[in-house]
C-alpha cells in the first residue's frame, strides 16, 4: 500500500491583545522595582491585560477569526482546532471547544498543555493529523491569560506576563 503525505502549510495567521495595557511605570506603584529596572533586565515596557471580564477563549476566539480572514477561509473551512494554553478558562469544556462555539466550527477541538512549548507542540499534532488525513484545515492557537494567576505584588512573576493571542 502506497500513503500519500500531504504537505502541510501555513496559510493565514492572526492575533489579539486586550486593550487594557500595564506599563513598567504602573508595575513600579505595585511592586518594589523602577520601570528602568524592569526594562534593563527584561527588555519589558508594557503588557496587554485582560479584563476580568475577557476569558482566554475570547482571546483565542478573537486571533482566530483574524487568522481565517487573513487566510482567505470561512469558519466551514476549518475540521480541526487546537489551542495551547497554560489558562483555560475551565478544565471543562475545553478552551478550544469554546472557541470552536464562538466562530460555529464542526469538528474536533481540544486543548494541548505544556506552558511554553505548547504551541510548538499543538503545530506538531495539527502537521500530524493533517499528514495523516484526519484534518484538511486546522486552526492552531496559543492563547493565555496569565494575568489571572498572577500575584501582583510578586516582583518575580508580576513583571514578566501579559495575556494575549
Amino acid at each position: 500500500m502506497i500513503k500519500t503525505i500531504r504537505n502541510v502549510r501555513i496559510v493565514g495567521t492572526g492575533s489579539f491583545a486586550p486593550e487594557q495595557v500595564y506599563t513598567n511605570e504602573y508595575l513600579s506603584t505595585l511592586v518594589d522595582s523602577r520601570p528602568e529596572w524592569i526594562y534593563e533586565t527584561l527588555g519589558i515596557k508594557e503588557r496587554h491585560i485582560a479584563k476580568a471580564s475577557e476569558c482566554t477563549s475570547d482571546l483565542a476566539a478573537e486571533a482566530a477569526r483574524r487568522a481565517i480572514e487573513m487566510a482567505g477561509m470561512s469558519a466551514d473551512d476549518i475540521d480541526l482546532i487546537i489551542v495551547a494554553t497554560t489558562t483555560p478558562d475551565n478544565s471543562f469544556p475545553s478552551t478550544a471547544t469554546k472557541v470552536q462555539q464562538k466562530l460555529g466550527i464542526k469538528g474536533i477541538a481540544f486543548d494541548v498543555q505544556a506552558v511554553c512549548a505548547g504551541f510548538v507542540f499543538a503545530l506538531s499534532v495539527a502537521s500530524s493529523m493533517m499528514k495523516d488525513n484526519h484534518s484538511k484545515n486546522c486552526l492552531v492557537i496559543g492563547a493565555d491569560s496569565m494575568s489571572k494567576l498572577l500575584n501582583w505584588e510578586d516582583r518575580a512573576t508580576s513583571v514578566l506576563f501579559g495575556d494575549g493571542a
